[in-house]
């Protein structure tokens, strides 16, 4: 059942129309990504130093600013995310400079994360290339597959406390600070990662010594984790609704996957603005090369592109309860959907 603050997918434009539609909004432009930048690293800036004034007169009155703070980080994560792409600036080492200076305030690796999120693009709702760059999800049948034990580790996996509480610590705090495989043939990865920490250390301890390890402590980690919170609830929702799209390979299709199994996250204007639009999600797995700046304007151009499964604050909240594809009725479901059938 389609929920009724969710628009039913209507068919995709054929290949040649979409690729005509996104055609004019293609381009970066880089005055308007300086704009962008100044206009949200400047007061990301100042927020912080008011923070840690605040701090002076109480954890309560920073904490009326952590919101604030966070939600500009996600901005220039987005922007960071936008590089990844090659679509914020035009030339590519412009990207690249940004992305990995972002990345460290960020704490995201901008190699290694590029490197997954392209094939996170290349392979979203195609359930053989599951794995790399997604929330982990099974189908009913190899759920039901599982010794109990791994049915058990998968719920808590997918708790909305473990997927929005120790779940952003790890994949922000820890995770991205240690390089797997091997040294030799990931040479580019283990760079990313140890370049991207040896900066960090620099500029924390660097901030200790200035401010003092509480004042650094309280005034940063609390905006780190209340912005990897956001940015992993964006992500998950984006992806896991109800009415979402799941094929085996020989079925998927790149268009398909990105307007039916991406969302239009349907979020008040000042919320598009802090998350970098975003929102548009569909439209931009539809064509990734598409800044920030213009994904609105190409929706707003393309009426076919306004019919994608549409989200907003209040209906995605029953997101966080599904946890299973079911490919016989080609939904997302919870696990009290499944006992209750299985019953």
């Amino acid at each position: 059942m389609i929920h009724p603050d969710i628009a039913a997918p209507s068919p995709e434009p054929a290949p040649g129309n979409w690729r005509a539609m996104v055609a004019p909004y293609l381009k970066p432009d880089s005055r308007r990504a300086l704009i962008q930048l100044s206009t949200t690293f400047l007061p990301f800036l100042g927020v912080m130093a008011a923070t840690l004034v605040a701090l002076d007169h109480g954890i309560l009155a920073a904490m009326l600013l952590f919101p604030v703070g966070a939600f500009l980080l996600v901005r220039l994560f987005m922007f960071q995310h936008d590089c990844g792409h090659g679509s914020f600036f035009t030339a590519r080492w412009a990207n690249d400079l940004l992305g990995w200076v972002l990345g460290v305030l960020t704490l995201t690796p901008y190699t290694v994360w590029r490197g997954a999120h392209a094939i996170h693009h290349a392979s979203a709702g195609n359930l053989d290339r599951r794995g790399v760059g997604d929330v982990t999800t099974l189908t009913v049948s190899e759920y039901l597959a599982l010794p109990a034990w791994r049915r058990l580790a998968y719920r808590l996996y997918r708790h909305p406390l473990v997927m929005l509480g120790a779940g952003p610590a790890w994949l922000f705090l820890i995770r991205p600070r240690i390089p797997l495989g091997n040294p030799r043939r990931r040479w580019r990865d283990w760079l990313s990662i140890l370049g991207t920490d040896a900066a960090l250390a620099a500029v924390l301890a660097t901030l200790v010594l200035a401010l003092g390890p509480v004042t650094v402590l309280l005034g940063w980690l609390p905006v780190m984790l209340l912005a990897a919170t956001i940015g992993v609830w964006l992500f998950y929702v984006q992806h896991q609704f109800e009415d979402a799209y799941w094929e085996p390979r020989g079925q998927w299709d790149f268009a398909t996957g990105a307007l039916q199994g991406a969302s239009f996250y349907d979020l008040p204007a000042v919320l598009h603005w802090l998350t970098g639009n975003i929102g548009f999600h569909h439209i931009h797995h539809l064509a990734s090369r598409i800044p920030n700046y213009r994904l609105r304007e190409c929706f707003k151009a393309n009426p076919a592109l306004q019919a994608a499964p549409r989200l907003t604050l209040r209906s995605s909240l029953g997101c966080a309860r599904l946890a299973l594809w079911d490919a016989e009725r080609r939904k997302l479901v919870s696990f009290r959907e499944l006992r209750a059938r299985t019953r």
